[in-house]
């Protein structure tokens, strides 16, 4: 394919100069549907951090006389079986969705991060990482999270720990190419001559390289953890029945679906938007990181 060619101020023809890494990255965030899942996420953010000052009430407060009551100026989106505000209940729930997710994403990028350092830079440590990395991807994250919760018990902790755990490996996998693509370049084997510390050496040379495609990956490990802990509360192995997160408000709906849609269907669509704003944020990030594009005229 020939080359963009361009006329210089003299007449002369050249070549169009290729475009810049960052007016391409920003021109990627900028785009409406990058712009409007982090308009999504800010807002959700916020509704979790401000949920006690935006006319909600006591999410675990019981009344038995208002049970199942629709929406009403009392009770904006209707009460459940119990008599709890749905309301109150959903924003609530946000908060733990969205720790659920920040609290994986950030440990299971961190472990990752230092194994897949270790197995991909010392080649005696591979095999033996990379064998046990393999089993743990061969259990399915659910199976695994539901047997972590019934022998310590559901908790949020135990919960966060339960789903950072099955995705450690793809992380670890992830860092490991990285490092055996970049280990052999000649700047490190440069380094390695001048005798720099192994530590000094990891932390300069080599992980900087794998910022990028980790910010990536942490995004779809935040996205996969606030819909696995939703799945783990729906089917009663997630966290206390008693907290407000959005799996355990759909699991408790579910009996009077026909008679309220809305206690399934309101958390069930914050949960779906969530997901899919953190998603395209994934998406969006992975193609403006992506080298290959700054190459585009």
């Amino acid at each position: 394919m020939s080359n963009t060619t361009t006329a210089t101020p003299d007449g002369a023809i050249g070549s169009a100069p290729p475009a810049q890494p960052r007016s391409v990255f920003w021109t990627t965030i900028r785009s409406w549907p990058v712009m409007t899942a982090i308009a999504i996420l800010v807002l959700l953010v916020l509704v979790a951090v401000f949920a006690p000052w935006l006319h909600t009430v006591d999410p675990t407060a019981l009344n038995p006389a208002a049970r199942l009551k629709p929406v009403s100026p009392d009770y904006w989106l209707g009460t459940d079986a119990y008599g709890r505000d749905v309301f109150s209940r959903v924003l609530y729930g946000a908060r733990v969705s969205l720790v659920v997710g920040l609290g994986a994403a950030l440990l299971s990028v961190a472990l990752g991060l230092a194994i897949g350092l270790a197995a991909g830079y010392f080649r005696w440590m591979d095999a033996i990482v990379m064998r046990v990395m393999d089993g743990l991807m061969a259990i399915p994250g659910i199976l695994l999270a539901i047997a972590l919760v019934s022998l310590s018990g559901a908790s949020l902790v135990t919960v966060l720990v339960a789903i950072t755990v099955p995705e450690i490996p793809r992380v670890v996998r992830l860092v490991r190419s990285v490092i055996l693509s970049v280990r052999n370049e000649p700047y490190v084997e440069a380094a390695v001559s001048l005798g720099t510390p192994t530590f000094t050496l990891m932390r300069r040379h080599l992980m900087p390289n794998t910022l990028a495609p980790l910010l990536v990956q942490g995004t779809y490990v935040f996205a996969s953890a606030i819909l696995t802990e939703a799945i783990l509360s729906f089917l009663g192995a997630g966290v206390p029945p008693e907290v407000s997160s959005w799996g355990n408000i759909m699991a408790e709906g579910r009996a009077y679906f026909q008679l309220l849609p809305g206690l399934v269907l309101y958390p069930g669509i914050l949960l779906s938007l969530t997901v899919l704003s953190v998603n395209v944020l994934g998406d969006a990030l992975r193609d403006a990181l992506d080298p290959r594009m700054s190459q585009r005229v």
